[in-house]
């Protein structure tokens, strides 16, 4: 019997809340919210506009504002002009950030304890699997669909 489109939907969703539920807490006991710690993790896989940034969490770019501020005020990100037009403003990790998401990453006890039940093989295919599904996802979560 195949798996209905409906069973893995639900399945996704249970692991993605699951995923969400642990890293909220472990950002927490970071002294970080999960969008501060969400906005941190971006900026440490590629300095980001501002813009991008508020696109990715689908806010307001005034919010984003507020929280690159309080991240920028702990010395976990900076600010910098943008080298095509000096208006725009990159945030960019500081090493400081990089080892707080680091310590996020490495504290997510659950979800570590879940990957540990696969095999290299099936992390491997997951990610496969995975990485086949995100482009479709990311583009219609960017379109509002």
């Amino acid at each position: 019997m195949s798996t209905s489109k409906a069973d893995l939907m639900d399945v996704i969703a249970a692991v993605g809340g699951a995923y969400y539920q642990d890293f909220a807490a472990v950002a927490a006991r970071h002294g970080l919210t999960p969008v501060q710690a969400k906005v941190l993790g971006a900026a440490v896989r590629a300095p980001l506009p501002m813009r991008a940034l508020a696109e990715a969490l689908v806010c307001d770019a005034s919010n984003v504002t507020g929280i690159v501020d309080r991240l920028e005020a702990r010395g976990l990100v900076r600010r910098e002009a943008g080298p095509q037009d000096r208006r725009v403003k990159i945030v960019t990790a500081t090493d400081e950030g990089r080892e707080a998401i680091l310590a996020v990453r490495e504290d997510m006890k659950s979800v570590h304890d879940a990957l540990d039940r696969l095999d290299a093989s099936e992390r491997d295919t997951l990610h496969e699997i995975l990485q086949k599904l995100l482009p479709e996802l990311s583009q219609a979560s960017a379109q509002g669909h």
